[in-house]
Formats: structure tokens, C-alpha cells, sequence
């Protein structure tokens, strides 16, 4: 299967639920009013202040802190759609066996009418053979 016929527009993919917030006027922390830095090149040395001194320990369980949030936000919306995809299915196979067994009933009760009819027909006319003798 192409990877174009697999994609579900339905679904988001992970950019759409997890938006980047676009910085604000306010000063980052360590940020002086009139500071020659850029705003881009503060936050960036800020990150690298952060996250130079990290120990494994921290980057497992920021990982972890991250991995749980992002199933959190897409587990919803994930059970949603399945959910309304097996309905659908589900919806279609039930057609198709109500139709199947509908045209099964059908002809059953053809066969056991016809059968019948045949059966008195039959009776009747040996009867009134019985009676013509």
C-alpha cells in the first residue's frame, strides 16, 4: 500500500497538535531592556544555558514528560476517529449481512411455499380421484 492511500486527512499529524506559541513583547528571563542581543540569539543561548548541565536522568524523563503529553493529546483524537471508522465498517458489513440473509429468507420461504402448494395440490387431487372412483 502507497504511503498516499494509507494518509487520513482526518487524523493530525503531530505539528498540527503540538503549535509552537508565538513569543510575546515580554523580556526573556536575563533579558535587560535595551540589551544588544537579539531576542532569537538570548533565547537561543538561554536553551543552551538550560539544557548543557542535563544528566541523563533529566533528558529520560523530559522525554518521557514529553512522550506522555503528546499521547495525551492525540489518544483522544485518535480513539475518535477509529471509533468512527469501525461504526462505519461495521455499518457496511451489517448491510451487506441483513441483505444477504434477507434474499436467504426469501428464497427459503419460496421453496417452502411452493412446497406446500405442490403438497395440497396434490392431496386435493388424490382426494378427488378417491371420489370419482
Amino acid at each position: 500500500m502507497s504511503q498516499a492511500q494509507s494518509f487520513d486527512a482526518s487524523i493530525p499529524v503531530l505539528t498540527e497538535v503540538l503549535k509552537a506559541e508565538p513569543l510575546g513583547d515580554d523580556l526573556l528571563p536575563g533579558e535587560a531592556a535595551g540589551a544588544p542581543s537579539t531576542r532569537a540569539e538570548m533565547a537561543a543561548r538561554l536553551e543552551a544555558d538550560a539544557v548543557d548541565g542535563w544528566t541523563d536522568a533529566e533528558w529520560a524523563m523530559l522525554e518521557h514528560r514529553l512522550s506522555e503529553r503528546i499521547m495525551g493529546k492525540l489518544q483522544s483524537r485518535v480513539d475518535f476517529v477509529l471509533e468512527q471508522r469501525i461504526k462505519d465498517s461495521m455499518a457496511e458489513v451489517l448491510t451487506h449481512a441483513l441483505h444477504g440473509l434477507t434474499n436467504e429468507i426469501r428464497i427459503g420461504l419460496h421453496d417452502t411455499i411452493e412446497k406446500i402448494v405442490a403438497r395440497a395440490v396434490s392431496q386435493e387431487l388424490t382426494h378427488l380421484q378417491a371420489q370419482k372412483k
